[in-house]
């Protein structure tokens, strides 16, 4: 719970909000959001003081609505995942152990910090800089504490509960001797505290009609069998907008996953695969202009398919390391980048090429002219080899005119091999 009563009441969007507004919240080991100083030391501190919307503080060790393996992480644990957003994987989890060893420490302030795997770390780091307003992994908000505001203010509008006192005839702070005319008390009597903007609403949100349009649904059904036309039914429900039945919100759909090869000899890894599936450019992977950092291990880019969802682009992740995958996580793959050698598919769900190709297309990038490996042609028709220009470091990226064609093959596989595979707008096969 928050130490001060004003503003957002829930830590995960107090965060958000105070990212957004570029106001960050402190560390702090005290409670007073007034008098309090910032705790650098995540290990030493104890609270977690928000000035946007308001000043307000939180608990570290407050369960937050983000759940990982059906349990929900600490505040704590959150402000430390955001804290290591830009670090690769194994150095966050050297740091959250260490971290975890300063906190049972005898000067530390105790519990916890618990791992994110790197899919939740990035759905929770999405999340938190507004770039997705749902995440698979984030509760929705408890109804029973908007209901209980909601029931007080109402009680306050009626008068049963809250409101301003009035004050009798006679009684301390009164005028001496002064009497209240029967008829203006009785005018008194029907007086009514005016409350707050629920309380003039008198509701608790959210309301489920549901079982009204089930009700309304019986009474058209009738009206179906006996009118006809179903130009007539159509009339009413427009007629009366509370029998439309509200659009169903799509749940959130699963982002397909491209695995990269970790070799030093592939053209394509992480510091260069965003400016060559975004941009139509190949630009080597240690060069300045490549616009990645090799030590990211998570990236994402977005690409409209149309023969799989014409209004909304899928979202690829893209990682070189199947390490942190859950066993549903495979499901998910559509394509890897491959140089050839079999030592990449160590620690994959299929090892075996050809099991692994059934399963997802298999890319080969390699130099225009020079001769396809003869394991990546033994692979057969999973495989889609392509080649590029060679790099010229005189010419730059204004040589780099060919690149966009081969692109634009690469994604026409991939959207290809997703379709054949049973991908559509809700996702893939047993996602939807």
């Amino acid at each position: 719970m928050a130490e001060s009563g004003s503003g957002l009441s829930d830590p995960l969007l107090c965060l958000r909000h105070s990212i957004a507004s570029n106001h960050p919240p402190v560390p702090t080991s005290s409670p007073d959001v007034i008098a309090s100083d910032p705790e650098p030391n995540l290990a030493i501190a104890t609270h977690l003081q928000f000035t946007e919307p308001s000043r307000q503080s939180f608990a570290l060790n407050t369960p937050t609505r983000f759940v990982s393996s059906d349990k929900p992480v600490d505040l704590r644990s959150i402000y430390f995942a955001w804290q290591k957003k830009d670090v690769a994987i194994p150095d966050y989890f050297a740091s959250a152990e260490q971290l975890n060893k300063q906190l049972s420490a005898s000067e530390g302030a105790g519990g916890k910090v618990q791992h994110l795997v790197f899919v939740e770390r990035l759905d929770l780091i999405t999340w938190l800089e507004g770039a997705s307003d749902e995440s698979e992994y984030i509760k929705g908000l408890d109804a029973e504490a908007t209901a209980a505001q909601a029931t007080g203010s109402a009680q306050v509008a009626s008068g049963a509960a809250g409101g301003i006192a009035t004050i009798p005839s006679g009684a301390a702070g009164a005028r001496p001797g002064k009497q209240i005319d029967p008829r203006l008390a009785e005018i008194y009597k029907g007086e009514r505290t005016m409350g707050d903007r629920n309380s003039v609403l008198r509701g608790i949100k959210p309301t489920d009609f549901s079982h009204i349009r089930k009700t309304a649904e019986t009474f058209l059904g009738r009206s179906r069998n006996r009118a006809g036309p179903a130009s007539t039914t159509a009339a009413n429900i427009a007629s009366n907008p509370a029998l439309v039945s509200l659009p169903k919100k799509p749940g959130r759909r699963p982002d397909p996953i491209i695995l990269l090869s970790p070799s030093a000899s592939s053209l394509l890894r992480m510091g260069n695969i965003k400016s060559f599936l975004d941009a139509g450019t190949y630009i080597p992977p240690d060069s300045s202009l490549a616009g990645s950092t090799s030590s990211a291990n998570i990236l994402h880019c977005s690409r409209l398919l149309p023969s799989i969802d014409p209004q909304r682009p899928l979202r690829f992740i893209l990682v070189d390391t199947p390490e942190q995958f859950k066993p549903d996580y495979w499901a998910r793959v559509v394509a890897v980048f491959t140089t050839g050698q079999i030592w990449q598919f160590k620690g994959y769900k299929w090892q075996s090429p050809p099991d692994l190709f059934k399963n997802a297309l298999g890319i080969y990038v390699g130099w225009r002219g020079e001769d396809i490996p003869s394991t990546v042609r033994g692979w057969g028709r999973g495989v889609v080899s392509t080649q590029v220009d060679k790099w010229n470091s005189h010419a730059g990226v204004q040589g780099r005119w060919r690149d966009r064609e081969v692109v634009e093959g690469l994604w026409g596989a991939i959207e290809e091999s997703m379709r054949n595979r049973g991908w559509g707008k809700e996702g893939g096969p047993g996602m939807k």
